[in-house]
């Protein structure tokens, strides 16, 4: 089959590999109908993380179940699934606590589980999914092609949108604002908007993205940044910043920037990649009572409640894929 691998800096390429094939009772192979890049796909192919070897990449995925291995029982040939960016058992201890990002049998797309069985990346024509009853989520029926890029989007970016504004504490009555404009930041004000939040604003100076926002949910639009932009949410909130800020870009000064634009006993819910190394202002957190949370968004957990009002139609995140 092909399959997409990243062999250095800029240097992306399509190659034949091998196909998948059950080696685990616990497996599934899913022919692929839609996968896509992740910005953390972004750190490696602009050369901020080193590739040593030609890689297989690809973490998020649509597809339908072609072969089950012998203990799976939530999913069959036929079935439509969603896959999210990490494998987990569903059963252990930190899945049963709903991170399944910390499951401790769990595994990455494009390496090996912990059998040494090498789990396919999301970008090729067909996946060995290990640990197919923690790791997929399955659609009630076949959905029409149309719907396919919202879910698509809940294979990662929805949910990580989404784990940034519960992180942040985001609910109803809450003044929002959104630091990043690709594709989790605009998740993440769906997100607000979602949880209730009364006002959203977004941080943007693409047009295009701002009218998406905006569409998404966004009252308004910031399109300064650093301190400049920090003063503007100050600004527009009386003079004291936002109840919840999400910082959905993963630097340091966006970090930065979300901190100075978060109201004195704020919250701050952070899922953006670390990468050009941020780092916290203990002293002014302290100072403030700002509190941060975050991290690896716990998709899978999240994934039951977001698609259900995708089907509903309440959640459209797919317009996020321009491409």
């Amino acid at each position: 089959m092909r399959a997409t691998l990243l062999y250095g800096t800029r240097d992306v390429r399509v190659d034949e590999v091998p196909d998948p094939a059950i080696q685990r009772p616990g497996d599934a192979v899913v022919r692929i109908i839609a996968s896509c890049v992740c910005g953390s796909d972004l750190w490696p192919y602009r050369g901020v993380r080193p590739v040593r070897e030609p890689r297989r990449i690809g973490h998020e995925l649509v597809g339908v179940v072609e072969e089950v291995g012998s203990d799976v029982r939530t999913a069959a040939p036929g079935d439509v699934v969603i896959a999210p960016f990490v494998l987990s058992d569903g059963t252990c201890p930190n899945c049963r606590n709903g991170m399944f990002t910390s499951c401790l049998h769990g595994a990455g797309w494009g390496s090996d589980d912990e059998d040494g069985c090498f789990v396919d990346g999301g970008q090729g024509e067909y996946a060995r999914v290990a640990m197919a009853d923690g790791t997929l989520v399955r659609t009630p029926e076949a959905p029409d092609d149309a719907l396919v890029p919202s879910l698509l989007a809940l294979s990662d970016v929805m949910g990580t949108g989404h784990h940034a504004a519960v992180s942040a504490g985001v609910g109803p009555g809450s003044t929002v604002a959104v630091v990043g404009d690709g594709a989790v930041g605009l998740c993440a004000v769906l997100a607000a908007r979602r949880l209730g939040a009364e006002r959203i604003i977004a941080m943007s100076r693409h047009e295009d993205r701002a009218a998406l926002a905006r569409r998404f949910g966004a009252d308004e639009i910031v399109a300064e940044r650093g301190d400049e932009g920090a003063q503007v949410i100050r600004d527009r909130t009386n003079g004291i910043g936002a109840d919840a800020v999400l910082e959905c870009v993963g630097t340091k000064e966006s970090m930065q920037q979300a901190i100075d634009s978060t109201r004195p006993g704020g919250r701050v819910g952070y899922v953006g990649v670390p990468a050009g190394g941020p780092e916290l202002p203990i002293g002014q957190l302290f100072s403030n009572n700002i509190t941060v949370g975050g991290g690896v968004a716990p998709v899978r957990a999240y994934l039951p409640e977001l698609l259900a009002d995708v089907l509903a139609d309440r959640l459209d995140p797919g317009p996020v894929f321009d491409a």
